[in-house]
This record gives C-alpha cells, sequence and structure tokens, in this order.
C-alpha cells in the first residue's frame, strides 16, 4: 500500500462528485480534486489572512499549537476558540523562557476556530456552492459547518503534525465528520504535505476520544484502540495550489514537519450532519446565541 500513489482527479469544470470519485473516497477515505479553486481565489484568501494577522496584538495572549503534549487540554485560550478568532504559535518559535525568536507573523502555525462564522470573507468562501456540493454528495444530509483552521506551516520551523482522526475531536454517533483540506499554497513532500493512510476509514470507530471534563476548560484524551497506525502505508497527499482534499473524519493522516524554505499555508474546514447526536462532551459546544450554521450565507 505504501507505493500505491493517491488517485486525483482534475476538477476545473466541476458539476458534483461522479460514481467513480464517491467509490474512491468510500475505499480510501480521502479524495484528492485538483484545480478546483482559482489560483486568484487562493491569493485572495492568503492576502485577508495578512490582514487579521496584521491586527492582532503581538503582545496579546495566544497560546503554543502542540499534537504531541497536547497543551491545550486545559489552556481556556484554546477552548474559547470555538467561537472566536484566536491565535496558535508553532512549538520552535519561542525560546526557553517563552519568548518568540523572530517576527510573530512567521511564527504562528494557526489561526482557528470560527473563521468561517466571523470573517466575513471566510464566511463566504467556506459557504462554497461547490462544497456544498461535496458535502452532499457524500450523504451529509443536514451539514453543519463546525471549525475552521488556516494553517501557516511556515517555513524552516513548520512543525509535525501527528497521525490522527478528525472524528476523534467533533464526536457524533453515527460518526458523520468530514474535512475539506483546501491548498492554499502547493503543498509537497519538501513542505510537508498530508499523509494519510488508505482505508484506516474502515475500522469499526475512532481510536481516540478527546473528551471534555468537568471543568469547563479541561479535557483529555480517551484511549480505546492502543495499537499504532501502520505508518509504513502511509501515502503522501501533495496537492498543488487550487486542489481540495477530501477527508472522512476516520480517515488516520497527519504531516512531516516544513524544513524547506517554502511556507505551504493551507485553510482546513470540518463539518458534521446535524441529523446525527452531537456529543455533549466535545470540546466545542455551542450556545443559541452562537448557533451552528450550514451552508446558509447569513
Amino acid at each position: 500500500m505504501a507505493d500505491q500513489l493517491p488517485e486525483r482527479y482534475e476538477a476545473d469544470s466541476f458539476d458534483g462528485l461522479t460514481e467513480q470519485m464517491k467509490r474512491s473516497f468510500e475505499r480510501h477515505g480521502f479524495l484528492i480534486l485538483e484545480n478546483l479553486l482559482r489560483p486568484a481565489t487562493c491569493a485572495r484568501l492568503i492576502r485577508r489572512m495578512r490582514k487579521i494577522v496584521d491586527r492582532m496584538d503581538p503582545f496579546a495572549k495566544a497560546a503554543v499549537f502542540s499534537t504531541r503534549d497536547n497543551p491545550q487540554s486545559t489552556e481556556r485560550y484554546f477552548f474559547e476558540s470555538a467561537r472566536q478568532i484566536r491565535f496558535f504559535f508553532e512549538e520552535g518559535a519561542s525560546d526557553e523562557k517563552g519568548r518568540l525568536k523572530g517576527d510573530f507573523r512567521q511564527s504562528i502555525n494557526k489561526v482557528g476556530h470560527a473563521l468561517h462564522d466571523l470573517d466575513p470573507e471566510f464566511d463566504q468562501f467556506s459557504r462554497h456552492e461547490i462544497f456544498a456540493s461535496i458535502v452532499a454528495n457524500l450523504g451529509i444530509a443536514e451539514p453543519l459547518l463546525l471549525q475552521s483552521m488556516y494553517i501557516f506551516k511556515p517555513p524552516h520551523i513548520g512543525g509535525e503534525v501527528q497521525y490522527h482522526q478528525d472524528a476523534t475531536y467533533l464526536w457524533t454517533e453515527p460518526q458523520s465528520c468530514l474535512g475539506l483540506w483546501v491548498a492554499l499554497e502547493d503543498a509537497t513532500l519538501d513542505n510537508g504535505c498530508l499523509r494519510g493512510i488508505p482505508g484506516s476509514h474502515l475500522e469499526p470507530s475512532p481510536r481516540r476520544r478527546y473528551r471534555r471534563k468537568s471543568s469547563e476548560y479541561r479535557a483529555e484524551i480517551e484511549v480505546l484502540d492502543s495499537r499504532i497506525w501502520p505508518l509504513d502505508e502511509a501515502v503522501p497527499l501533495e496537492a498543488r495550489c487550487g486542489s481540495v482534499i477530501v477527508l472522512h473524519g476516520q480517515f488516520a493522516h497527519g504531516s512531516g514537519p516544513n524544513r524547506s524554505e517554502h511556507s505551504r499555508e493551507a485553510y482546513s474546514l470540518h463539518i458534521v450532519d446535524g441529523g446525527c447526536t452531537y456529543a455533549t462532551d466535545n470540546w466545542l459546544q455551542w450556545t443559541p446565541k452562537n448557533r451552528i450554521r450550514g451552508f446558509d450565507i447569513a
């Protein structure tokens, strides 16, 4: 399986997923749609994020993102990002005293987790009719846009993301989590493209579950299956600018560090089916005041 290259589909004129695409997704757990978006669209989102970052107070409280030590488990800043726009720095961006080594604009890991609701341009982009069509074609009857992330993967310090399943963090009964990963720049082996294990989504349930504890700002990962992922079966999911990778919520994936000269910026959006039961102990919750929307434009 390790030398099996992922199937790719040109999507310059997108009229919905074909039966072949749907069968491929059901078999492998992911789908790569190339040239789905114009480079100008990607450039516009990059410019918009630059404006958002420029408005950030570099001395304001932020957090370091890590998939190893999971410091956000007790981090109020992280939990409040469910319905706000918050900034997270790379682990390698600061020294032993927590001071940034370089310009904060070059040290950001990601911005999340409510760009799709709170920023007008990302709101409009996230609810594009193409995305709505993909989600509907894959059987999500009542789509809810739960979380979004702008991922920087900066040159030289962009960190590794360990293998995980998105459904671990957005648990529904039955499982319905779906991810749309948009390459705003070329994602290559050199700059830390996604990697994933074909067929890993076919297991009965996710191997881990991220549960909010009794404290409002505390959570922990519950191990449901302690087996180690067969990383020798993983395949690289390289993607050119404008490509969209569709990820099943139980598809095991991660990415390597970026030690190249080039950034690997991307936008990630996660959706669940409102017809399924959304776990009350998921880290991301909402209130009547901050309702979760589907693909309807506000």
